[in-house]
């Protein structure tokens, strides 16, 4: 009835109707620029609440992950580990890695982000300086295993956090603004943990690599005490938002969950079938497992590749490593804000990864010894800044317990990477140089960067498909 009698009224009087438009269109825009508002703000208040903690995490966990490759330099010698016996060493972290991948995220999704993180903090930590006290092979091998049970649920977890704070248009950002904390971790930690292994020597009766695992695993157990006083697990449940900030933040994450929601009434089992049949996950983890060859070869090696280069100082080394983290945040910032306004996540990863193929095999191919530290540098700068790409696309391909369970599984097939430290050691020890390894990992780099083109188109085509709710 009051449509018809509104319908009536305008239709008696034009003029009225153009009045009654004149009228809205200032209410419709004043609506506008206070929803604009209160999006901007809302961003910004979660993007400084909850990045930075994360940020200093992210930076623990790999510190905590490659601090081994700085060790490296003197603890090979001091327990007369070979270089086949190191890279089995680095690379065994990852075989604890992918058996607690899918259960560790899953946890996450039932306890919630606050309570779980807690604990894994506390168990890397723990884990990290104890690897001090190793005494053999076998006791290395042991702890660098445990240390991937410890680790295996964190970034996983992170990135599932991520969607249920950051819709998809400002994820890219969010991600890059932790992620770029494992280029950050050799940038600060490389020079810090050279400085502990030179200085700290003997004191007590230690090595200076005992030392480093001490000063930088005790930091991880701290923060598991802190994360529970800082997170919140929901946005329902952010007192440190303005109800309208709440409101606006919960419809929309809720209003994209929606848009990617798929039946899930089976269960766990379920719900794990669902995700392994779909194509996209297998290609992204293949295509950033492929890319993880070289990068987790590069940060478990970079120490010792840069050291033969030259006659250096291992705190000449540990200045030196900082360069290409230093390009990798740079490009990690600029490759996440770029994929944010094109959409294309896909194609921005492959480009990364073609530059830093080219980069290593230049690296390997050429004399001088300045040029090769150079490509190197930018070769391993690209595919850093490749890396917050993949957790924003596998993000965003499933919401709830499907969520949880895509990005563990893209990150257990993307873990085939972590063969690249063992490559590399048994390619060292056979030729005596690094020449031929780092021709091997540009290869791979191609390979993802083939993959990463052959994903289907990204999410924020299907999700503004869409009409808002």
């Amino acid at each position: 009835m009051r449509v018809s009698l509104g319908a009536d009224y305008m239709r008696s009087d034009p003029t009225r109707k153009s009045s009654l438009l004149l009228v809205s269109a200032p209410v419709l825009r004043h609506s506008a620029v206070m929803d604009n508002a209160i999006e901007t703000a809302t961003f910004r208040r979660v993007y400084w609440r909850l990045v930075p903690l994360l940020f200093t995490l992210m930076f623990f966990n790999y510190l905590d992950r490659v601090n081994v490759g700085f060790a490296a330099l003197r603890m090979n010698g001091d327990l007369k580990f070979s270089a086949t016996i190191y890279g089995l060493g680095a690379t065994i972290f990852f075989a604890g890695y992918v058996l607690l991948q899918i259960p560790s995220n899953l946890i996450v999704y039932r306890v919630g982000a606050r309570r779980w993180l807690a604990v894994m903090l506390f168990a890397w930590g723990s884990i990290s300086a104890a690897t001090a006290f190793i005494w053999s092979a076998g006791s290395f091998y042991a702890l660098r295993f445990a240390l991937g049970l410890a680790e295996a649920g964190f970034l996983p977890a992170a990135a599932l956090y991520a969607t249920y704070w950051f819709p998809e248009k400002y994820r890219g950002r969010a991600i890059s603004g932790y992620i770029i904390a494992t280029s950050c971790s050799t940038v600060i930690g490389g020079p810090i943990a050279t400085a502990l292994i030179t200085y700290l020597d003997r004191v007590l009766g230690l090595h200076g690599w005992q030392w480093m695992f001490l000063a930088e695993g005790v930091p991880a157990v701290l923060l598991g005490l802190f994360v529970l006083y800082w997170l919140t697990d929901k946005p329902e449940q952010a007192g440190w938002l303005d109800a309208a900030e709440r409101q606006w933040l919960s419809a929309t994450v809720a209003r994209e969950k929606q848009a990617l929601a798929q039946e899930q009434n089976g269960g766990v089992l379920s719900v794990l079938w669902t995700v392994l049949m779909d194509i996209r996950v297998w290609n992204l983890g293949l295509a950033f497992g492929t890319g993880l060859i070289g990068l987790y070869g590069l940060l478990l090696w970079l120490p010792q590749i840069i050291k033969q280069m030259g006659d250096l100082s291992d705190l000449q080394v540990g200045f030196l490593s900082t360069i290409s983290p230093l390009l990798g945040v740079v490009g990690a910032l600029f490759v996440s804000y770029r994929s944010d306004l094109k959409g294309n996540r896909k194609a921005h990863m492959a480009a990364c990864y073609v530059v830093a193929g080219v980069g290593l095999l230049a690296s390997a191919l050429v004399n001088n010894p300045f040029a090769a530290f150079v490509f190197l540098s930018v070769g391993n700068a690209a595919v850093l800044a490749a890396s917050p790409l993949f957790w924003a696309i596998g993000g965003a391909f499933f919401t709830g317990a499907a969520a949880a369970a895509c990005v563990a599984v893209a990150n257990i097939i993307a873990q085939i990477g972590g063969f690249g430290p063992f490559l590399i050691g048994v390619v060292k020890d056979a030729t005596g140089s690094f020449t031929l390894a780092l021709i091997a990992i540009s290869v791979f780099f191609f390979i993802a960067a083939g993959l990463a083109l052959a994903m289907r188109p990204g999410v924020r085509e299907q999700i503004a498909a869409v009409p808002a709710q």
